[in-house]
Protein backbone atom coordinates (compact mmCIF):
# COMPACT_ATOMS: atom_id res chain seq x y z
CA UNK A 1 0.00 0.00 0.00
CA UNK A 2 2.68 2.51 1.06
CA UNK A 3 4.81 1.68 -2.01
CA UNK A 4 1.87 2.31 -4.34
CA UNK A 5 1.13 5.60 -2.59
CA UNK A 6 4.71 6.72 -2.95
CA UNK A 7 4.38 6.73 -6.72
CA UNK A 8 1.55 9.30 -6.49
CA UNK A 9 2.85 11.58 -3.74
CA UNK A 10 6.07 12.04 -1.80
CA UNK A 11 6.57 9.79 1.21
CA UNK A 12 5.87 11.32 4.60
CA UNK A 13 7.56 10.71 7.93
CA UNK A 14 4.47 8.72 8.88
CA UNK A 15 5.06 6.40 5.91
CA UNK A 16 8.69 5.87 6.89
CA UNK A 17 7.75 5.23 10.51
CA UNK A 18 5.00 2.81 9.51
CA UNK A 19 7.59 0.72 7.66
CA UNK A 20 9.23 -0.18 10.98
CA UNK A 21 5.97 -0.41 12.93
CA UNK A 22 4.60 -3.05 10.56
CA UNK A 23 7.10 -5.49 12.08
CA UNK A 24 5.08 -5.68 15.33
CA UNK A 25 3.46 -9.09 15.71
CA UNK A 26 1.78 -11.26 18.38
CA UNK A 27 4.18 -13.18 20.60
CA UNK A 28 2.93 -16.51 19.29
CA UNK A 29 4.23 -15.46 15.87
CA UNK A 30 7.75 -14.60 17.09
CA UNK A 31 10.49 -16.25 15.08
CA UNK A 32 14.30 -16.08 14.93
CA UNK A 33 16.44 -15.70 11.84
CA UNK A 34 20.09 -16.72 12.12
CA UNK A 35 22.85 -15.52 9.81
CA UNK A 36 26.52 -16.40 9.58
CA UNK A 37 29.44 -15.71 7.27
CA UNK A 38 32.57 -17.75 6.62
CA UNK A 39 35.79 -17.41 4.66
CA UNK A 40 36.30 -19.74 1.71
CA UNK A 41 39.86 -20.79 0.90
CA UNK A 42 41.72 -23.22 -1.32
CA UNK A 43 42.92 -26.33 0.49
CA UNK A 44 46.70 -26.43 0.47
CA UNK A 45 47.47 -22.84 -0.49
CA UNK A 46 44.87 -21.24 1.84
CA UNK A 47 44.38 -18.56 -0.84
CA UNK A 48 41.03 -16.76 -1.09
CA UNK A 49 38.54 -17.98 -3.68
CA UNK A 50 37.67 -15.78 -6.69
CA UNK A 51 34.22 -15.69 -8.23
CA UNK A 52 35.29 -17.01 -11.64
CA UNK A 53 36.85 -20.30 -12.63
CA UNK A 54 35.92 -23.96 -12.46
CA UNK A 55 36.84 -24.02 -8.76
CA UNK A 56 35.52 -20.58 -7.86
CA UNK A 57 32.51 -19.17 -6.05
CA UNK A 58 30.34 -19.40 -9.17
CA UNK A 59 31.08 -23.13 -9.35
CA UNK A 60 30.18 -23.48 -5.66
CA UNK A 61 26.85 -21.68 -6.14
CA UNK A 62 26.13 -23.84 -9.17
CA UNK A 63 27.00 -27.05 -7.32
CA UNK A 64 24.74 -26.26 -4.38
CA UNK A 65 21.72 -26.17 -6.68
CA UNK A 66 21.67 -29.97 -6.59
CA UNK A 67 20.21 -29.60 -3.07
CA UNK A 68 17.17 -27.68 -4.30
CA UNK A 69 18.56 -24.16 -4.03
CA UNK A 70 17.32 -21.78 -6.75
CA UNK A 71 19.68 -19.16 -8.21
CA UNK A 72 19.34 -15.46 -7.38
CA UNK A 73 20.46 -13.38 -10.35
CA UNK A 74 21.76 -9.87 -10.89
CA UNK A 75 21.53 -9.54 -14.64
CA UNK A 76 23.27 -12.62 -16.05
CA UNK A 77 25.28 -13.22 -12.86
CA UNK A 78 24.42 -15.70 -10.09
CA UNK A 79 24.91 -13.77 -6.85
CA UNK A 80 23.08 -16.05 -4.40
CA UNK A 81 20.64 -18.86 -3.78
CA UNK A 82 17.23 -19.21 -2.14
CA UNK A 83 15.24 -22.11 -0.70
CA UNK A 84 12.28 -22.27 1.68
CA UNK A 85 12.71 -18.76 3.05
CA UNK A 86 16.49 -19.04 3.46
CA UNK A 87 19.17 -17.39 1.35
CA UNK A 88 22.81 -18.00 0.52
CA UNK A 89 24.55 -14.76 -0.43
CA UNK A 90 27.99 -13.31 -1.05
CA UNK A 91 29.65 -10.64 0.99
CA UNK A 92 32.02 -8.29 -0.90
CA UNK A 93 35.18 -10.37 -0.45
CA UNK A 94 33.47 -13.68 -1.20
CA UNK A 95 32.53 -14.41 2.41
CA UNK A 96 29.84 -17.08 2.05
CA UNK A 97 26.70 -16.24 4.04
CA UNK A 98 23.66 -18.20 5.11
CA UNK A 99 20.68 -15.99 5.97
CA UNK A 100 18.38 -18.52 7.54
CA UNK A 101 14.62 -18.71 7.32
CA UNK A 102 12.56 -17.30 10.24
CA UNK A 103 12.30 -20.35 12.52
CA UNK A 104 10.57 -21.07 15.81
CA UNK A 105 13.21 -22.88 17.88
CA UNK A 106 16.96 -23.05 18.32
CA UNK A 107 16.75 -26.74 17.44
CA UNK A 108 15.37 -25.76 14.04
CA UNK A 109 18.11 -23.16 13.59
CA UNK A 110 20.92 -25.50 14.51
CA UNK A 111 19.53 -28.16 12.17
CA UNK A 112 19.30 -25.59 9.36
CA UNK A 113 22.87 -24.42 10.03
CA UNK A 114 24.21 -27.97 10.13
CA UNK A 115 22.45 -28.93 6.91
CA UNK A 116 23.87 -25.87 5.19
CA UNK A 117 27.43 -26.60 6.35
CA UNK A 118 27.07 -30.24 5.24
CA UNK A 119 25.85 -29.19 1.80
CA UNK A 120 28.59 -26.60 1.39
CA UNK A 121 31.22 -29.13 2.46
CA UNK A 122 29.95 -31.73 0.00
CA UNK A 123 30.40 -29.34 -2.93
CA UNK A 124 33.53 -27.65 -1.54
CA UNK A 125 35.31 -31.00 -1.16
CA UNK A 126 34.82 -31.61 -4.89
CA UNK A 127 36.29 -28.20 -5.68
CA UNK A 128 39.20 -28.38 -3.25
CA UNK A 129 37.81 -25.65 -1.02
CA UNK A 130 37.59 -25.26 2.75
CA UNK A 131 35.73 -22.82 4.98
CA UNK A 132 36.81 -21.05 8.15
CA UNK A 133 34.80 -19.17 10.78
CA UNK A 134 36.81 -16.27 12.23
CA UNK A 135 35.93 -12.62 12.74
CA UNK A 136 38.82 -11.33 10.60
CA UNK A 137 40.84 -12.93 7.83
CA UNK A 138 43.97 -14.33 9.53
CA UNK A 139 46.44 -14.05 6.63
CA UNK A 140 45.13 -12.23 3.56
CA UNK A 141 46.12 -8.70 2.69
CA UNK A 142 43.35 -6.39 1.55
CA UNK A 143 44.65 -6.41 -2.02
CA UNK A 144 44.69 -10.23 -2.09
CA UNK A 145 40.94 -10.51 -1.64
CA UNK A 146 38.86 -10.93 -4.83
CA UNK A 147 35.76 -8.75 -5.07
CA UNK A 148 32.39 -10.28 -5.86
CA UNK A 149 30.44 -9.02 -8.91
CA UNK A 150 27.54 -7.28 -7.13
CA UNK A 151 26.53 -3.76 -8.09
CA UNK A 152 26.08 -2.39 -4.58
CA UNK A 153 29.60 -3.45 -3.62
CA UNK A 154 31.18 -1.39 -6.42
CA UNK A 155 29.42 1.69 -5.01
CA UNK A 156 30.40 0.88 -1.43
CA UNK A 157 34.05 0.22 -2.32
CA UNK A 158 34.32 3.62 -3.97
CA UNK A 159 32.61 5.43 -1.09
CA UNK A 160 34.16 3.71 1.95
CA UNK A 161 37.65 5.28 1.77
CA UNK A 162 36.03 8.74 1.82
CA UNK A 163 34.42 8.21 5.25
CA UNK A 164 36.73 5.89 7.21
CA UNK A 165 40.07 4.11 7.24
CA UNK A 166 38.87 0.54 7.74
CA UNK A 167 35.66 0.32 5.70
CA UNK A 168 37.30 -1.78 2.99
CA UNK A 169 38.54 -4.19 5.65
CA UNK A 170 34.97 -4.45 6.94
CA UNK A 171 33.81 -5.35 3.44
CA UNK A 172 36.58 -7.70 2.42
CA UNK A 173 38.15 -9.23 5.53
CA UNK A 174 35.48 -9.69 8.25
CA UNK A 175 32.91 -12.36 9.09
CA UNK A 176 30.10 -12.27 11.63
CA UNK A 177 27.29 -14.32 13.11
CA UNK A 178 23.97 -12.52 13.66
CA UNK A 179 20.43 -13.07 14.88
CA UNK A 180 17.20 -11.34 13.89
CA UNK A 181 14.40 -11.19 16.47
CA UNK A 182 10.85 -9.87 16.67
CA UNK A 183 8.97 -7.34 18.80
CA UNK A 184 5.27 -7.17 19.68
CA UNK A 185 4.80 -3.39 19.87
CA UNK A 186 6.64 -0.10 19.86
CA UNK A 187 7.20 -0.33 23.62
CA UNK A 188 8.53 -3.88 23.25
CA UNK A 189 10.86 -2.75 20.47
CA UNK A 190 12.21 0.07 22.65
CA UNK A 191 12.83 -2.25 25.62
CA UNK A 192 14.61 -4.83 23.46
CA UNK A 193 16.59 -2.27 21.48
CA UNK A 194 17.95 -0.59 24.63
CA UNK A 195 18.86 -3.83 26.38
CA UNK A 196 20.52 -5.42 23.36
CA UNK A 197 22.40 -2.27 22.35
CA UNK A 198 23.84 -1.84 25.84
CA UNK A 199 24.82 -5.52 26.12
CA UNK A 200 26.09 -5.92 22.55
CA UNK A 201 29.73 -5.40 23.63
CA UNK A 202 29.31 -8.26 26.13
CA UNK A 203 28.33 -10.51 23.23
CA UNK A 204 31.33 -9.15 21.32
CA UNK A 205 33.58 -10.25 24.18
CA UNK A 206 32.01 -13.72 24.46
CA UNK A 207 32.43 -14.30 20.72
CA UNK A 208 35.78 -12.47 20.24
CA UNK A 209 37.58 -14.58 17.65
CA UNK A 210 39.82 -12.44 15.44
CA UNK A 211 43.31 -11.96 16.94
CA UNK A 212 45.33 -12.31 13.71
CA UNK A 213 46.00 -10.01 10.74
CA UNK A 214 48.29 -10.91 7.84
CA UNK A 215 49.74 -13.87 9.67
CA UNK A 216 50.52 -12.31 13.04
CA UNK A 217 48.75 -11.31 16.27
CA UNK A 218 47.17 -7.89 15.75
CA UNK A 219 46.83 -6.71 19.34
CA UNK A 220 43.07 -7.26 19.38
CA UNK A 221 40.83 -10.07 20.51
CA UNK A 222 38.16 -8.88 18.08
CA UNK A 223 39.79 -7.10 15.17
CA UNK A 224 36.36 -7.23 13.51
CA UNK A 225 34.86 -5.12 16.29
CA UNK A 226 37.73 -2.66 15.98
CA UNK A 227 37.17 -2.30 12.23
CA UNK A 228 33.68 -0.94 12.87
CA UNK A 229 35.12 1.95 14.90
CA UNK A 230 36.67 3.43 11.74
CA UNK A 231 34.27 2.43 8.97
CA UNK A 232 31.74 5.24 8.65
CA UNK A 233 30.68 7.29 11.67
CA UNK A 234 27.43 8.33 9.96
CA UNK A 235 26.02 4.80 9.98
CA UNK A 236 27.73 2.90 12.82
CA UNK A 237 27.97 2.93 16.59
CA UNK A 238 25.91 2.68 19.77
CA UNK A 239 23.14 5.20 18.95
CA UNK A 240 22.88 7.11 22.23
CA UNK A 241 19.49 8.49 21.17
CA UNK A 242 17.96 5.02 21.67
CA UNK A 243 18.37 5.52 25.42
CA UNK A 244 16.76 8.97 25.48
CA UNK A 245 13.24 9.54 26.75
CA UNK A 246 10.69 9.35 23.98
CA UNK A 247 12.66 7.04 21.70
CA UNK A 248 10.29 5.36 19.22
CA UNK A 249 9.93 4.19 15.62
CA UNK A 250 9.76 7.78 14.41
CA UNK A 251 13.04 8.72 16.11
CA UNK A 252 14.81 5.84 14.36
CA UNK A 253 13.27 6.91 11.05
CA UNK A 254 14.64 10.43 11.59
CA UNK A 255 18.08 8.96 12.25
CA UNK A 256 17.89 6.84 9.09
CA UNK A 257 16.85 9.90 7.08
CA UNK A 258 20.04 11.66 8.15
CA UNK A 259 22.34 8.83 7.04
CA UNK A 260 23.80 9.49 3.56
CA UNK A 261 22.63 7.14 0.84
CA UNK A 262 24.60 4.52 -1.09
CA UNK A 263 22.31 3.68 -4.01
CA UNK A 264 18.85 3.17 -5.45
CA UNK A 265 18.02 -0.08 -7.19
CA UNK A 266 16.13 -0.06 -10.47
CA UNK A 267 15.55 -3.60 -11.74
CA UNK A 268 18.92 -5.34 -11.62
CA UNK A 269 20.79 -2.03 -11.77
CA UNK A 270 22.25 -0.10 -8.86
CA UNK A 271 22.28 3.69 -9.30
CA UNK A 272 25.23 5.27 -7.48
CA UNK A 273 23.79 7.84 -5.06
CA UNK A 274 26.65 7.70 -2.55
CA UNK A 275 26.50 10.67 -0.22
CA UNK A 276 23.08 11.84 -1.43
CA UNK A 277 20.37 12.81 1.06
CA UNK A 278 17.27 10.62 1.31
CA UNK A 279 15.15 13.68 2.09
CA UNK A 280 16.09 15.07 -1.35
CA UNK A 281 15.15 11.70 -2.87
CA UNK A 282 11.71 11.95 -1.27
CA UNK A 283 11.35 15.44 -2.78
CA UNK A 284 12.39 14.26 -6.25
CA UNK A 285 15.61 16.29 -6.16
CA UNK A 286 18.19 13.59 -6.93
CA UNK A 287 20.07 14.55 -10.15
CA UNK A 288 20.74 10.91 -11.07
CA UNK A 289 16.99 10.15 -10.98
CA UNK A 290 15.40 13.42 -12.10
CA UNK A 291 11.80 13.80 -11.02
CA UNK A 292 11.68 10.41 -9.28
CA UNK A 293 10.31 10.27 -5.75
CA UNK A 294 11.61 7.62 -3.36
CA UNK A 295 9.36 4.61 -2.80
CA UNK A 296 8.96 2.50 0.33
CA UNK A 297 11.12 -0.12 -1.43
CA UNK A 298 13.85 2.53 -1.74
CA UNK A 299 13.44 3.25 1.97
CA UNK A 300 13.70 -0.44 2.84
CA UNK A 301 16.87 -0.70 0.74
CA UNK A 302 18.31 2.40 2.43
CA UNK A 303 17.74 0.98 5.92
CA UNK A 304 19.95 -2.01 4.98
CA UNK A 305 22.88 0.39 4.54
CA UNK A 306 22.86 1.44 8.21
CA UNK A 307 25.33 -0.52 10.35
CA UNK A 308 24.82 0.25 14.06
CA UNK A 309 25.58 -2.42 16.66
CA UNK A 310 21.84 -3.23 16.70
CA UNK A 311 19.83 -2.45 13.58
CA UNK A 312 16.09 -1.89 13.33
CA UNK A 313 14.26 -3.15 10.28
CA UNK A 314 10.89 -4.83 10.68
CA UNK A 315 12.77 -6.81 13.34
CA UNK A 316 15.89 -6.19 15.45
CA UNK A 317 19.24 -7.42 14.19
CA UNK A 318 22.07 -8.32 16.59
CA UNK A 319 25.35 -7.31 14.94
CA UNK A 320 28.09 -7.59 17.58
CA UNK A 321 29.67 -11.05 17.23
CA UNK A 322 32.63 -12.60 15.42
CA UNK A 323 32.04 -15.72 13.36
CA UNK A 324 33.18 -19.00 14.85
CA UNK A 325 32.68 -22.77 14.85
CA UNK A 326 29.32 -24.48 14.35
CA UNK A 327 28.58 -24.60 18.08
CA UNK A 328 28.83 -20.81 18.42
CA UNK A 329 26.77 -20.28 15.27
CA UNK A 330 23.94 -21.89 17.25
CA UNK A 331 24.89 -20.13 20.49
CA UNK A 332 24.46 -16.56 19.21
CA UNK A 333 20.75 -16.82 18.34
CA UNK A 334 20.21 -18.87 21.52
CA UNK A 335 21.78 -16.15 23.67
CA UNK A 336 19.56 -13.39 22.31
CA UNK A 337 16.41 -15.50 22.08
CA UNK A 338 16.75 -16.34 25.77
CA UNK A 339 16.64 -12.68 26.77
CA UNK A 340 14.24 -11.44 24.06
CA UNK A 341 11.41 -13.95 24.25
CA UNK A 342 10.87 -14.36 27.99
CA UNK A 343 9.53 -11.33 29.87
CA UNK A 344 11.33 -12.10 33.12
CA UNK A 345 14.63 -12.60 31.29
CA UNK A 346 14.19 -9.38 29.33
CA UNK A 347 13.65 -7.45 32.57
CA UNK A 348 16.60 -9.15 34.26
CA UNK A 349 18.91 -8.43 31.32
CA UNK A 350 17.90 -4.77 31.39
CA UNK A 351 18.62 -4.67 35.12
CA UNK A 352 22.24 -5.57 34.26
CA UNK A 353 22.77 -2.42 32.24
CA UNK A 354 19.97 0.09 32.81
CA UNK A 355 22.11 2.20 35.16
CA UNK A 356 25.02 2.47 32.69
CA UNK A 357 25.71 5.98 31.41
CA UNK A 358 26.49 6.85 27.81
CA UNK A 359 30.13 7.09 28.92
CA UNK A 360 29.94 3.60 30.46
CA UNK A 361 28.55 2.13 27.26
CA UNK A 362 31.08 3.91 25.08
CA UNK A 363 33.97 2.85 27.30
CA UNK A 364 32.89 -0.78 27.23
CA UNK A 365 32.54 -0.72 23.44
CA UNK A 366 35.99 0.89 23.16
CA UNK A 367 37.75 -1.55 25.48
CA UNK A 368 36.21 -4.90 24.56
CA UNK A 369 37.97 -5.34 21.18
CA UNK A 370 41.34 -5.36 22.98
CA UNK A 371 40.50 -6.60 26.46
CA UNK A 372 37.58 -8.95 25.87
CA UNK A 373 36.04 -10.14 29.12
CA UNK A 374 38.67 -8.22 31.12
CA UNK A 375 37.09 -4.89 30.19
CA UNK A 376 35.34 -3.04 33.01
CA UNK A 377 31.98 -1.26 32.98
CA UNK A 378 30.40 0.60 35.89
CA UNK A 379 32.71 -1.13 38.38
CA UNK A 380 32.14 -4.68 37.11
CA UNK A 381 34.24 -6.76 34.75
CA UNK A 382 32.73 -7.75 31.44
CA UNK A 383 33.25 -11.34 32.61
CA UNK A 384 30.99 -10.83 35.63
CA UNK A 385 28.31 -9.23 33.45
CA UNK A 386 28.70 -12.00 30.88
CA UNK A 387 28.18 -14.72 33.49
CA UNK A 388 24.95 -13.06 34.56
CA UNK A 389 23.89 -12.43 30.96
CA UNK A 390 24.37 -16.05 29.91
CA UNK A 391 22.61 -17.31 33.06
CA UNK A 392 19.63 -15.03 32.35
CA UNK A 393 19.48 -16.24 28.75
CA UNK A 394 19.60 -19.83 29.98
CA UNK A 395 16.67 -19.22 32.32
CA UNK A 396 14.72 -17.62 29.47
CA UNK A 397 15.34 -20.59 27.19
CA UNK A 398 14.30 -23.01 29.90
CA UNK A 399 11.08 -21.06 30.42
CA UNK A 400 10.34 -21.42 26.71
CA UNK A 401 10.53 -25.22 27.20
CA UNK A 402 11.10 -25.97 23.53
CA UNK A 403 12.33 -29.57 23.53
CA UNK A 404 14.14 -31.50 20.83
CA UNK A 405 13.69 -35.18 20.02
CA UNK A 406 15.88 -36.08 22.98
CA UNK A 407 13.69 -33.99 25.32
CA UNK A 408 16.43 -31.38 25.80
CA UNK A 409 15.56 -27.69 25.86
CA UNK A 410 17.28 -24.88 23.94
CA UNK A 411 19.69 -24.09 26.79
CA UNK A 412 21.94 -26.86 25.43
CA UNK A 413 23.23 -24.39 22.85
CA UNK A 414 24.71 -22.09 25.50
CA UNK A 415 27.34 -24.58 26.66
CA UNK A 416 30.23 -22.88 24.87
CA UNK A 417 29.24 -19.47 26.23
CA UNK A 418 28.87 -20.74 29.78
CA UNK A 419 32.39 -22.11 29.62
CA UNK A 420 33.82 -18.92 28.09
CA UNK A 421 32.10 -16.71 30.68
CA UNK A 422 33.14 -18.93 33.59
CA UNK A 423 36.78 -19.04 32.51
CA UNK A 424 37.03 -15.41 31.36
CA UNK A 425 39.07 -16.66 28.41
CA UNK A 426 37.79 -15.60 25.00
CA UNK A 427 38.06 -17.80 21.90
CA UNK A 428 40.68 -15.34 20.59
CA UNK A 429 42.87 -15.91 23.64
CA UNK A 430 42.67 -19.65 23.06
CA UNK A 431 43.80 -19.12 19.48
CA UNK A 432 46.71 -16.99 20.67
CA UNK A 433 47.71 -19.72 23.13
CA UNK A 434 47.80 -22.21 20.28
CA UNK A 435 49.75 -19.81 18.06
CA UNK A 436 52.35 -19.19 20.79
CA UNK A 437 52.37 -22.83 21.87
CA UNK A 438 51.46 -25.92 19.84
CA UNK A 439 51.45 -24.09 16.50
CA UNK A 440 54.89 -22.59 17.14
CA UNK A 441 53.92 -19.40 15.33
CA UNK A 442 52.58 -21.19 12.24
CA UNK A 443 49.36 -19.32 11.42
CA UNK A 444 48.51 -21.83 8.68
CA UNK A 445 47.47 -24.25 11.40
CA UNK A 446 44.28 -22.22 11.90
CA UNK A 447 43.09 -23.40 8.47
CA UNK A 448 43.86 -27.01 9.30
CA UNK A 449 42.58 -27.10 12.88
CA UNK A 450 39.50 -24.87 12.65
CA UNK A 451 37.99 -25.38 9.18
CA UNK A 452 34.36 -26.52 9.16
Amino acid sequence: MAEAMSQERPLTLDDLTAYFAQGSKPKDQFRVGAEHEKFGFYLGSHAPVPYEGDKGVHALLTGLQRFGWKPVMEGPTIIGLERNGANVSLEPGGQFELSGAPLKTMHDICEETGQHLDEVKAVADELGLGFLGLGFSPVWKREDVPVMPKGRYVIMRNYMPKVGGLGLDMMLRTCTVQANLDFSSEADMVAKFRMSLALQPIATALFANSPFTEGKPNGFLSARANVWTDTDADRTGLLDFVFEDGFDFERYARYALDVPMYFAKRGDRYIDLAGRNFRDFIDGKIPELPGEHASIKDWADHTTTLFPEVRLKTYLEMRGADAGPWSRLCALPALWTGVFYDDAALAAAWDLCKHWTAEDRAGLRRDVPKLGLKAVVAGRTAQDVAKDFVAIAKSGLKSRAQLNGGFLDEAIYLGDLEEIAASGITPAERLLSLYNGAWNGDINRVFEDFAY
